[in-house]
């Protein structure tokens, strides 16, 4: 009577585990995704048959089995697996957790520390990893969502490979999907449109697929429901963006090319998924002026203005009007020429500034307001371009010991074709008064 009792309390419990635990992979040949990885080729696959497992940094997005991974290498190598998460432990229990694993190595054992969100952790706490890192008391893997070439020590990085792990595919989360309704021993109650709205609800994060999945099971219903009854049961899962970390640069990132790249389809796209994620307008009405300024400038000489114009509509207007404003100068600026020539001439510049230091203009472009300053020789030989043939005296303005450079070289594209023409016109000048004299 006792033993059914306890097998009936195990039934019990085992019900009322989340599905994405009763789902969680035994071992690595189960994990879904992660194939440039886990592939027959892939470095975490030739660590393990040679026997040669590093410490290792997985960056990658939630859900996408940095834990389950981590875990798994951990029964692969006969180490003992120990999870921590940076954002609740301190020094205190860091150091607990490596004086065990020193005691464990005495006794024959290894340690696999996994860290979740280890970019948590600051300069101090990470540089503590490094000498059990060196005399192998552990093998660290970290996980983490962010760059870890901006949120990890040089140190730390050093002795351990990154790992970028990717968002799972729709093809992959069907797999996932199929494999939960398996465990539940029934099909979703979904039309086929309907289950691809759920794929895609779940943003390529596995963990946020079973949850959903593990709330569709539970309706009661006896007939298949479609994709505006599942919209209206279950709400989409929030876009990943982070305003102050990797997606918010990646996006801006995305944003910025394909204005560059003359895309005014992929440009609003960018531009209205990071306004979905709750970008500060006022944040993309800077960076597409700047756009303007490095991307397009003279080619298009009212680009800057149209952005200012569209900045200064959204300030006036307000959200959620004025990100009109914002979309039709980013719909301007793709469709735009394109020229980065006073970019480039701007650092040439700066450039040929700093590598000439201190050096004066010429005496004949220097005013001479007292009789010293013309004995000097202030002024002397300076010649005024309005009274010159054609109003171009060909002068030259740079110091007297700098050789010439050529800075700003206009493209044939847009209003820069014209003022092209205008170089071209006074460089032949220039070379005629050179030749006079």
């Amino acid at each position: 009577m006792a033993d059914l009792f306890e097998n009936t309390e195990k039934v019990a419990e085992a019900g009322h585990r989340p599905l994405a635990d009763r789902l969680r992979p035994q071992s690595i040949g189960e994990v879904i995704g992660q194939q440039k990885l886990l592939g027959p080729e892939g470095p975490l696959t030739v660590m393990l048959e040679s026997g040669s497992l590093s410490s290792l940094i997985f960056w990658g997005p939630p859900g996408v089995g940095k834990t389950t991974i981590a875990r798994l290498l951990a029964d692969e190598t006969d180490l003992h697996f120990v999870q921590i998460s940076a954002i609740f432990s301190g020094v205190p229990e860091l150091r607990r957790v490596f004086e065990a694993a020193r005691l464990r190595r005495q006794n024959g054992q290894g340690t696999l520390l996994f860290v979740d969100e280890i970019h948590r952790f600051n300069k101090a706490q990470q540089d503590g990893f490094l000498p059990h890192m060196e005399d192998g008391t552990i093998l660290l893997v970290g996980a983490t969502t962010e760059n870890p070439s901006f949120e990890l020590n040089a140190a730390v990085m050093s002795r351990s490979q990154v790992m970028v792990l990717e968002r799972l595919s729709l093809a992959e989360l069907e797999l996932l999907a199929q494999r939960a309704e398996n465990e539940v021993d029934r099909p979703l109650p979904l039309e086929d449109s309907a289950r691809e709205t759920l794929l895609e609800m779940a943003d390529g994060d596995g963990r946020a697929l079973l949850n959903l999945i593990e709330q569709v099971t539970a309706w009661k219903s006896d007939v298949k429901l479609d994709k505006a009854t599942l919209a209206t049961r279950l709400m989409r899962r929030a876009a990943q963006y982070d305003k102050g970390g990797d997606a918010h640069y990646n996006l801006i990132s995305a944003l910025h090319k394909s204005v560059r790249g003359s895309d005014p389809d992929a440009a609003l796209y960018w531009f209205a998924r990071m306004l979905e994620g709750g970008e500060d307008p006022r944040y993309l009405a800077r960076r597409i002026t700047r756009m303007a300024v490095e991307d397009i400038g003279l080619a298009d000489p009212q680009a800057q203005a149209i952005c200012l114009q569209s900045w200064e509509t959204f300030e006036r207007l307000g959200s959620p009007e004025g990100e009109l404003a914002l979309a039709q100068a980013v719909t301007y600026l793709a469709l735009a020429p394109k020229s980065n020539a006073t970019y480039l001439a701007y650092k040439g510049a700066r450039r040929a500034a700093r590598e000439t230091g201190s050096e004066p203009p010429p005496k004949h472009i220097l005013n001479a307001p007292t009789k010293m300053m013309k004995e000097q020789g202030y002024g002397t030989g300076y010649a005024y371009d309005h009274d010159a043939e054609d109003g171009f005296s060909g002068q030259d303005y740079f110091p007297e010991t700098m050789q010439r450079p050529m800075l700003y070289t206009p493209v044939e594209r847009g209003f820069e074709r014209d003022l092209k023409k205008r170089l071209d016109y006074f460089s032949k000048l220039r070379a005629k008064r050179a030749g006079k004299a």
